[in-house]
């Protein structure tokens, strides 16, 4: 089996969270959750990534390694950085967060497990963490209209003078540059369905990468995940088909909608997988609905 560091990325509530907590079901692989992420928590956490992130969905490319491949060879490593986490979260709750991560990262190192990073703002930059840092990629890409409707419920939007102020994102990828029609927008429906439309495109174009679909995964969850353990080169074993089975097939955790949760602040909870497709459009209007598959349409 390879040892190669495992990513999962795409868009955030695009699945990414649950493929994780999967692939680490079979105990081969130490999760590591967002460090990309520019808030805190989950992000700037210098312990898990020395470096700063200043956007979000933060462009990696050849011409800015000097500063994250350094940083981001530790993390896959499993090397943590204890003092320059004290120094800059010193919370009871970052404490906490200190000495799970750090135990993790030692404990996972000495057993010879691998990272799997977490993280949907490397999404835009898949194809750098494939290429130097010989990660096994996954990219989990949901249908435009679950996708938008899910940031719909939860009132999210995207700002895309985060994107368009990155002047390497902008020169590999200037399809990126139709977004500026939509900065200052306040229509949430198309700037999501933009956002959707746009990455897809460019991990459609992105070499050494597994773009993966997460209806496929909810929909029949043991064989699809089969076969990402093999891209992943992670052994299928009896207790982690038991895992994801219980995962995927029982009763909703407690709640409703998104939330952070736990001391890695994942968004992951249990669910029955395929009961979450029947509503995946919900609180979007008919209208609305056809209006997402015109914008996203290829």
């Amino acid at each position: 089996m390879t040892r190669a560091p495992v990513l999962v990325t795409g868009l955030p509530r695009s699945g990414t969270s649950w493929t994780g907590k999967m692939l680490a079901a079979g105990d081969d692989l130490v999760y590591v959750n967002e460090p990309l992420n520019p808030q805190h928590p989950p992000g700037r956490c210098p312990g898990v990534l020395r470096a700063e992130v200043t956007h979000r969905f933060q462009y990696i490319c050849d011409d800015n390694a000097a500063t994250w491949l350094p940083a981001f060879r530790d993390t896959v490593a499993l090397r943590y950085r204890w003092l320059p986490e004290l120094r800059a979260n010193h919370s009871p709750y970052d404490l906490a967060r200190l000495v799970r991560h750090g135990t993790a990262f030692a404990l996972g190192r000495l057993a010879g497990r691998r990272a799997l990073l977490d993280d949907p703002f490397a999404v835009l930059s898949a194809g750098w963490f494939a290429r130097r840092l010989g990660c096994r990629v996954i990219a989990l890409v949901r249908d435009p209209v679950s996708f938008v409707a899910s940031w719909h419920r939860l009132g999210w939007t995207v700002y895309f003078h985060e994107l368009l102020e990155q002047p390497l994102l902008v020169r590999d990828h200037p399809g990126l540059l139709e977004l500026r029609a939509l900065v200052g927008s306040q229509d949430r429906i198309a700037k999501a369905a933009a956002l959707w439309r746009v990455t897809r495109s460019i991990l459609a174009r992105t070499p050494g990468i597994l773009v993966a679909s997460y209806e496929s995964l909810a929909a029949d969850p043991l064989p699809r995940f089969r076969d990402l353990y093999d891209h992943a080169g992670l052994p299928w074993t009896p207790a982690a088909e038991r895992r994801i089975l219980r995962a995927c097939t029982g009763p909703p955790a407690p709640g409703k909608g998104f939330a952070w949760s736990g001391l890695s602040r994942t968004a992951y909870r249990p669910m029955d997988s395929r009961r979450a497709l029947r509503d995946a459009a919900r609180g979007l209007t008919p209208e609305d609905v056809a209006r997402v598959r015109a914008l996203t349409a290829t």
